[in-house]
């Protein structure tokens, strides 16, 4: 979907319209835009951006708090017409979603025609725009779909695949991030054609194994399926905190209450995890994460913050001022058959 949050606010409200939006905090807080308006990008104004920095930018712009539960209203209709195609549906958000329309309810042969099919549905019954990309696996049609924004259908065929990756900017591939891409640009590698000069060795030996997953991509190799029934993979919270702090029983308090909010969703969904891991953002915006994975799974928020403060330890909250903190259980499961051995007091490491 083309700037959805921002869409959807300007689709309820017409006094929105054609004017830069914002959704997210107050300009005057610690927040960031979760999502802005075509017309708001015309003055730099991006997601993930301060929300101080945007008003800065566009200072005639308007922002509006979030409205999560609308948004999913609006994600389950769009849902639904993607289901009218096919049952091969993989959502990766409430926004956006893999199609495999090999085969489809159209009998369509041509996948560029069915995602402008698809598009025009959606504007027709939402009275939203989306983009689409088509192509024969899912990192391209990924790629594509960001390549004719907004309300624009791409279509990479295999014949263009390799050409068209070898001119792609480095930062425009899907998994590259601002961190990857800097690191990448350090060791030479800005375009697709230097990251298919560069051994698979060498990419795993600087990336792990998402290393892998660049050598073969950028050659045109993507086996993924589309998953309709994905599972999760973990559960998290995190807050942007009002003002910057290093008082550690404060954080601590913080911390506790996050635990709190995801022991109440492991309960709610009868998951528990084996690692938990800390996020911590200081002052100057560097974020840092610290993990642990367990001998067995934990199910509660009194399990999730007895291994905090270790974590904690381990950073520099308290020397240096923070601004964001974060938990996140990963390596889910549901199966409690197996015994668990609860916390004594004689366990608590010092």
């Amino acid at each position: 979907m083309d700037a959805f949050f921002a869409s959807v606010e300007q689709k309820d409200n017409p006094q929105y319209r054609g004017k830069p939006l914002m959704v997210g905090g107050n300009p005057r807080s610690r927040g960031v835009v979760a999502a802005c308006s075509y017309e708001a990008r015309q003055f730099g104004v991006h997601s993930a951006m301060p929300c101080a920095k945007a008003a800065q930018l566009c200072p005639k712009g308007i922002f509006v708090k979030p409205r999560l539960q609308r948004y999913k209203e609006i994600s389950l209709q769009l849902m639904s017409i993607f289901h009218q195609y096919t049952d091969l549906v993989e959502p990766l958000s409430l926004d956006e979603a893999f199609l495999d329309v090999t085969t489809n309810s159209e009998n369509n042969p041509s996948a560029t025609n069915l995602a402008r099919s698809i598009c025009d549905q959606i504007h027709g019954e939402l009275n939203l725009t989306a983009s689409a990309g088509a192509s024969f696996n899912k990192f391209l049609a990924k790629v594509a779909s960001d390549l004719n924004k907004p309300n624009g259908v791409s279509t990479i065929p295999p014949g263009q695949a390799i050409q068209f990756l070898s001119s792609l900017p480095i930062g425009k591939f899907f998994g590259v991030g601002k961190v990857t891409e800097t690191k990448m640009t350090k060791l030479g590698i800005k375009t697709g054609y230097d990251l298919r000069q560069c051994e698979e060795e060498k990419l795993v030996f600087h990336f792990g194994k998402t290393g892998s997953f660049f050598y073969h991509i950028v050659r045109g190799i993507d086996n993924r399926e589309v998953q309709p029934n994905r599972t999760r993979k973990s559960i998290g919270n995190e807050t942007t905190l009002n003002y910057d702090i290093d008082d550690l029983e404060e954080i601590r308090k913080i911390l506790s209450d996050l635990s709190n909010h995801i022991g109440h969703t492991l309960h709610k969904s009868q998951t528990g995890g084996y690692t938990i891991t800390l996020k911590v953002r200081y002052s100057d915006f560097t974020t840092i994460t610290r993990s642990t994975t367990l001998k067995n799974p934990i199910y509660s928020s009194r399990d999730i913050f007895f291994h905090i403060p270790r974590l904690l330890e381990s950073t520099e909250a308290g020397r240096h001022k923070v601004r964001l903190l974060g938990i996140s259980i990963s390596k889910l499961t549901t199966d409690k058959k197996s015994p668990l051995q609860l916390y004594l007091p004689f366990m608590v490491k010092k």
